[in-house]
C-alpha cells in the first residue's frame, strides 16, 4: 500500500512549511519546562517557578486565539513578523532578568509579553494544510503528521531544555528555544506560496478570499465550549505531570533525567499518532474522542503506583499512546464545528485551552508539591484526567447531534 504520509508531503511546498513549522513551535515544549528549571535553579522555589511559567503559558493561551483571528483577517506574514520580534525581545529580557535575580514581578511582565505574542504555530501550519489539501482522508493524514511532529518536539524539547538547564546554565534552555523558534518562524513566514489567502487563512478559496470572520468568537460556536473545557482539563494533566516529574526525579536524586522521562510520555504519543494517521476508521469521531480520554485517565492513574524513574518512564510511554489520537480527533472536531473562515481561530482555541490547562496544572502541582511532595503533583494530574473524561462522557450526546460545517471526519456520522 502507498505511504499516506509520503503522499501528502509530495504536495508542492508542504514538506517545507511543515519542517519550518516544526522548528517554529519547538519552544512550546521547551519554554515551559525551561522556565520552571530556570526560575527554580536561580530562585530556589518550585512555587515561584510554577507562577512565572503559568503567567507565560496563560498569556499565550488567552491571546493566541486573538492573534489567530487577526491572522484570518490580515494574513500570516503581516501579523506574525512583528509578533515574532516582540516574542524574541521579551523572552530574551526574561532570561536576563532571571539571571540578575530581578524581582518576580518583573519576570511576570516579560513572561506576559513573551507568551502573549508567541502565537500558535501549530494552528498556522494546520491552516496551510487545509488550504493545500482538500480531500478528507489526506487532511486526516496531514493532521496526524502534525500531531506526530508535535510529539517529536515534546520528545526532543524537554530533554534538550533539561540538559541545557542542568548541565550548562539554568537559563540556557529558554535561550536556545528563543533562537531555534525564531529561526523556524522566519523560515515558515518566508514561504509565501502556501500562505492561505486573506480573510481565509484557514481553508479559503485557492485564488481569492472568502467571507471575512464575523465578530462572534469561534469558541462560542455550538460544541466549541465543550471542546475547549475538555482541552483545559487535558492541558492540566500535562502541566501537572511536567512539574511533578521534575520534582519526582529530584526526590530520586537525578533531576537531569526528568527530560528523558517526559520524552517517554511523548514517545508513546508519537508512535500512536503515526499509526492512527495511517488508519481511516469508520466509527464516530466523537466516540473515539471519548475513548481516548478514558484511556488517558486510566493511564495517568498508574503514575501513583510508580516508585522509580524507570517504572514512571514505562507507564508514561504506555499512557502516551492515548494522547496524539485524542488531540487529532479534537482538532478534527474543531474543524467540523466551525465554518472554513474561522478555522485558524478555532484551532488556536484548542491549543489555547491546552495551554490554559497546562499553566493551571503547573501552578496547582507546584503548590501541592511544596506542601506534600511529588506524589501530590501526580494527584493533580489524575484528578484532571478523570475530569476531562467525565466532561466528554456527559456531553457526548450533544456532540453527536451537532451538524458539521465541513466535510472532515464527521462529528455525527462515520467517516
Amino acid at each position: 500500500m502507498p505511504n499516506p504520509y509520503a503522499d501528502v508531503l509530495r504536495v508542492p511546498g508542504a514538506a517545507a512549511f511543515s519542517a519550518a513549522g516544526a522548528l517554529a513551535r519547538l519552544p512550546q515544549s521547551m519554554v515551559g519546562i525551561g522556565t520552571v528549571l530556570m526560575v527554580e535553579g536561580l530562585y530556589g522555589s518550585y512555587a515561584a517557578a510554577g507562577r512565572v511559567s503559568g503567567v507565560l503559558v496563560i498569556a499565550q493561551a488567552l491571546l493566541s486565539p486573538q492573534v489567530a483571528r487577526w491572522v484570518d483577517r490580515s494574513g500570516q506574514r503581516r501579523v506574525l513578523l512583528p509578533m515574532l520580534a516582540l516574542t524574541t525581545l521579551s523572552l530574551t529580557a526574561l532570561v536576563v532578568a532571571a539571571w540578575l535575580r530581578a524581582p518576580e514581578a518583573l519576570l511576570w511582565l516579560f513572561a506576559l509579553l513573551g507568551g502573549g505574542s508567541q502565537g500558535s504555530y501549530g494552528s498556522y501550519v494546520r491552516a496551510r494544510w487545509s488550504h493545500v489539501v482538500r480531500e478528507p482522508k489526506r487532511l486526516h493524514t496531514a493532521y496526524s503528521l502534525e500531531s506526530a511532529v508535535d510529539e517529536l518536539g515534546f520528545i526532543i524539547g524537554p530533554v534538550l531544555a533539561t540538559t541545557l538547564a542542568t548541565a550548562v546554565l539554568p537559563p540556557a534552555g529558554v535561550a536556545v528555544a528563543v533562537v531555534v523558534g525564531g529561526a523556524g518562524a522566519l523560515m515558515f513566514l518566508a514561504q509565501r506560496r502556501t500562505e492561505p489567502p486573506l480573510a481565509a487563512a484557514a481553508s479559503g478559496d485557492r485564488i481569492g478570499t472568502v467571507r471575512a470572520p464575523g465578530r462572534r468568537s469561534a469558541v462560542l460556536m455550538p460544541g466549541m465550549p465543550v471542546l475547549a473545557v475538555t482541552f483545559v482539563a487535558m492541558g492540566t494533566i500535562f502541566g501537572a505531570s511536567d512539574v511533578a516529574t521534575v520534582a519526582f526525579a529530584q526526590e530520586q536524586g537525578n533531576q537531569g533525567l526528568s527530560g528523558l522521562i517526559l520524552a517517554a510520555f511523548a514517545l508513546g504519543s508519537l508512535v500512536a499518532g503515526l499509526v492512527y494517521g495511517a488508519l481511516h476508521l469508520r466509527s464516530s469521531l466523537s466516540v473515539r474522542f471519548v475513548i481516548g480520554l478514558v484511556g488517558l485517565a486510566a493511564g495517568v492513574s498508574l503514575f501513583l503506583v510508580t516508585h522509580s524513574l524507570l517504572s514512571l518512564a514505562a507507564v508514561m510511554s504506555v499512557t502516551g499512546l492515548a494522547i496524539a489520537p485524542t488531540i487529532i480527533n479534537g482538532n478534527a472536531m474543531a474543524q467540523a464545528l466551525v465554518p472554513p473562515e474561522r478555522l485558524t481561530e478555532a484551532l488556536a482555541w484548542v491549543s489555547a485551552a491546552l495551554g490554559v490547562g497546562a499553566s493551571l496544572g503547573s501552578w496547582l502541582a507546584g503548590t501541592r508539591i511544596e506542601e506534600a511532595g511529588a506524589a501530590a503533583g501526580f494527584h493533580v494530574a489524575m484528578g484532571a484526567a478523570w475530569a476531562s473524561a467525565l466532561i466528554a462522557l456527559v456531553t457526548l450526546p450533544l456532540l453527536r447531534r451537532l451538524r458539521p460545517h465541513q466535510q472532515v471526519q464527521d462529528v455525527t456520522e462515520p467517516a
